[in-house]
């Protein structure tokens, strides 16, 4: 990603021209100096920039005089001013204001907040490209979250607490929250998980939460299809028994042929399991003639009642627009009398207007002939309807009297005979029976192994398969094997550069522990195993800056392509020895520690020859230019010594 620091920007309280630090792009940005000149406050000023959730800027003469801290950033699309309120006595602010353009003019003081924390970090997740979805689907562990801006600046920042740390290789990897995210998102910044895999767990996630809701379905629906087979014999006794099935017919051995021979059962009537009007006693056959009459009036009354509902409706919309039609009516019956205020003959301001003025009230009379011609047709429309509904109630009401009858004289029929009585309880039991038998045969489909359920379960299941196969764990492991790789190589080419004790000794990135492991006489050390500050310093410039050359190669890597270093130089020219009382800051090194501190720069230099200007380097350091000076790709930014420093005396006043 290319995104590089431009200037650095301090607005003072006092009011005066803020303070501007410039860099270069591309380039190697040393800012020299002595100690307490504020040079170990760049990095949490840009972090603090950048949206850290706390300020870590020192408190003190920094924070006293500084009302806004800011940068400016050159991207893909321009550049962006990021500026941030000074927390005062908070933990932090989210008070942000920001600018953006194709070249950003730095205002003389910040009007206000025009952005929080939140939309920032948004904006930087979206210019890094980074995913908006987690790395385990459903998820509430922290650190399995979606990869952020914050997250990647783990690999951009190596202050003086880090930068020759045994035990932290990357910023804020101190702590338990950072360590375990970075391990998270390690495989994503190394290219062997990409956004296909993630929305692919996803896919998976989803499908699985289908898949089970699914299958419980089909599992509750598959129990009641076992239950009802173990009852198919006790299904075809009372076929049998209801006359809806043969004495003489058999449960057929193949279970195919049961199932058709139930279902045909099931859609039969119920008039198809009575006997014949043969052989009937008077009574039945009398309640045989009173049901299909029943069934004959209950169709015409239903009938009747269906016409009077839709008459019913008909005739209520039919005054909402009567009632409508008159209201205009009333608001055009003003046109009438402004037309005859409108007389040539009177004496009125409205008789003076000329033929060619007077067709606006002319047309307002036109349409109020057309509204009166409406509006009395529609007290037609409602008479004819109202003797329609009259005809339409009647009718319903003699076919009601005709069930009633009918009903009344099944009740007696009932009342007299037993037979009768008999007829209608096993009427009754067949209806039952029958939608029992519907129900059944609707359950066992859907729970049919080659169903549309069972289907739909198989067809899912083959997806997820299909899925995981796409994102297998070998295949991400292998993938992250060859980039690790990759960056070990790299590694290894610096520190043959550097002032290792044993530079020919392969080392690792491990990123279960978040270190570099070193192999010596086939032995496996960690960092914090091994001795030297120069030791853990190299392996900490050979590694930030190998992991850089592997993020250059991929086309729009996600982590910014600028590296800050504070105090490189100290392991050998401590900062204890430039503080202690009497000793000047210009203090004459060793021949073998100059020589060691330009190892690192000529480290830099190298990386930087093939960066093709896309990585941007900063170092704060006390080493003077007679150091560094001499090397290729070296923008001497500034030197703070005798006075001069990152906050002005004046501020100070």
């Amino acid at each position: 990603m290319y995104f590089q620091i431009s200037k650095l920007i301090i607005w003072p309280k006092s009011g005066e021209d803020p303070r501007e630090v410039g860099f270069e792009a591309g380039k190697i940005n040393v800012i020299t100096g002595a100690s307490k000149t504020g040079k170990s406050a760049i990095i949490p000023i840009i972090d603090y920039c950048l949206g850290s959730s706390s300020c870590s800027i020192p408190v003190g003469l920094i924070r006293k005089s500084s009302a806004w801290f800011g940068i400016v950033v050159d991207t893909i699309q321009g550049q962006l001013l990021i500026a941030r309120r000074e927390p005062g006595e908070q933990k932090s602010t989210d008070d942000f204001f920001i600018l953006e353009g194709s070249s950003v003019e730095i205002p003389h003081a910040i009007p206000g907040k025009n952005k929080d924390r939140s939309q920032l970090k948004r904006d930087l997740d979206r210019m890094a490209g980074l995913p908006g979805i987690g790395f385990e689907p459903g998820s509430e562990n922290p650190s399995k979250t979606r990869p952020a801006f914050r997250d990647l600046m783990a690999f951009t920042f190596q202050p003086q607490n880090v930068v020759a740390n045994p035990d932290v290789l990357f910023f804020k990897a101190d702590t338990t929250e950072h360590r375990e995210k970075l391990k998270t998102i390690f495989p994503y910044i190394l290219g062997a998980v990409t956004l296909t895999t993630l929305l692919t767990r996803y896919e998976i996630e989803q499908l699985s939460r289908d898949l089970r809701r699914k299958e419980a379905r089909l599992t509750a629906e598959a129990r009641s299809t076992e239950a009802w087979r173990a009852e198919v014999s006790a299904w075809f006794r009372q076929a049998q028994e209801f006359g809806l099935l043969s004495p003489e017919q058999q449960v057929p051995s193949d279970w195919n042929e049961t199932v058709d021979l139930l279902r045909s059962v099931s859609e039969q009537r119920e008039l198809n399991a009575r006997p014949g009007l043969s052989g009937m006693s008077q009574a039945l056959k009398r309640l045989e003639i009173l049901r299909r009459d029943e069934t004959d009036i209950s169709k015409r009354l239903f009938k009747h009642r269906s016409n009077l509902n839709e008459m019913r409706r008909l005739i209520e919309s039919s005054d909402k627009y009567g009632d409508a039609l008159r209201i205009q009516r009333d608001r055009l019956s003003l046109s009438t009398w402004l037309k005859t205020l409108g007389n040539p003959n009177g004496d009125d301001v409205l008789a003076r207007l000329e033929d060619h003025q007077r067709w606006q009230i002319d047309s307002l009379c036109s349409a109020l002939e057309q509204v009166e011609i409406q509006a009395s047709s529609q007290p037609m429309l409602s008479d004819r309807m109202d003797k329609e509904m009259i005809r339409e109630r009647a009718a319903a009401e003699v076919e009601f009297g005709n069930l009633s009858e009918i009903r009344q004289e099944m009740r007696e029929l009932e009342k007299r005979s037993e037979e009768v009585n008999a007829e209608l309880k096993r009427s009754e039991d067949i209806s039952r029976f029958l939608g029992r038998l519907t129900q059944a045969l609707t359950v066992y489909d859907r729970a049919d192994q080659t169903g549309p359920l069972r289907q739909e379960v198989n067809s899912m299941m083959e997806r997820i398969e299909e899925l995981k196969n796409g994102i297998s764990d070998g295949e991400i492991a292998s993938r992250q094997r060859n980039a690790l790789s990759e960056v070990d190589a790299e590694a290894m080419r610096l520190v043959k550069h550097l002032d290792a004790e044993n530079p020919n000794n392969p080392i690792r990135l491990m990123i279960r522990e978040l270190t570099v492991q070193v192999v010596d006489d086939g032995k496996e050390a960690y960092l914090w195993q091994i001795g030297s500050g120069a030791n853990w310093l190299a392996y900490h410039v050979a590694m930030l800056l190998a992991l850089h050359v592997y993020f250059l190669k991929t086309p729009h890597h996600p982590v910014p392509s600028f590296l800050v270093f504070d105090q490189p130089s100290q392991v050998y020219f401590p900062r204890a020895l430039v503080e202690r009382e009497g000793v000047s800051t210009d203090v004459e090194w060793r021949d073998e520690d100059i020589r060691a501190v330009r190892k690192i720069f000529g480290a830099f230099s190298s990386v930087m020859e093939g960066a093709a200007n896309r990585l941007q380097i900063i170092v704060l350091d006390h080493a003077g230019e007679d150091v560094w000076g001499d090397f290729k790709h070296v923008y001497k930014v500034a030197e703070w010594r005798d006075g001069e420093k990152l906050i002005p005396d004046s501020w100070l006043n």
